[in-house]
């Protein structure tokens, strides 16, 4: 098994990279419904909905003005996470989302950062770069 850094990475909303990332989150989850009858010996359950968040972690750049400022809370965008770059065959997670927060912060010395959350709108797809 083959390990990898997150050095090529790449965030993009819409076509357009966001400057300065410098990590990210991916929450992926389904829900489930217990199934167990009578005379089962072990609870059973079978998969419902699915859904997924994101969170986008960057140093703030106010020039960044189709990336960064392009994530406004209350806004739906469409962004692809491209982990390990954007190389043929790369596994990417992409979707629509609604960002649902946003927080710049900034202390004496040190680098003014800025925090994306994502709410995902419909499933989360994941497929290799073509």
């Amino acid at each position: 098994m083959a390990t990898e850094t997150s050095a090529n990475g790449v965030i993009k909303v819409g076509a357009n990279a966001v400057a300065e990332v410098t990590g990210y989150t991916i929450n992926y989850s389904a829900d489930t419904v217990e199934d167990t009858v009578i005379g089962d010996t072990a609870r059973t359950y079978k998969p419902t909905l699915k859904s997924y968040t994101a969170s986008i972690e960057a140093m703030y750049d106010q020039t960044d003005t189709n990336g960064q400022l392009g994530l406004t809370v209350g806004t739906e965008v469409v962004f692809t996470i491209f982990p390990s770059g954007e190389t043929s065959g790369d596994l990417k997670y992409s979707g629509v989302g609604i960002i649902t927060g946003k927080t710049i912060t900034g202390s004496t010395g040190e680098m003014i950062t800025a925090s994306f959350e994502v709410q995902g709108n419909g499933d989360l797809v994941v497929e290799a770069v073509a």
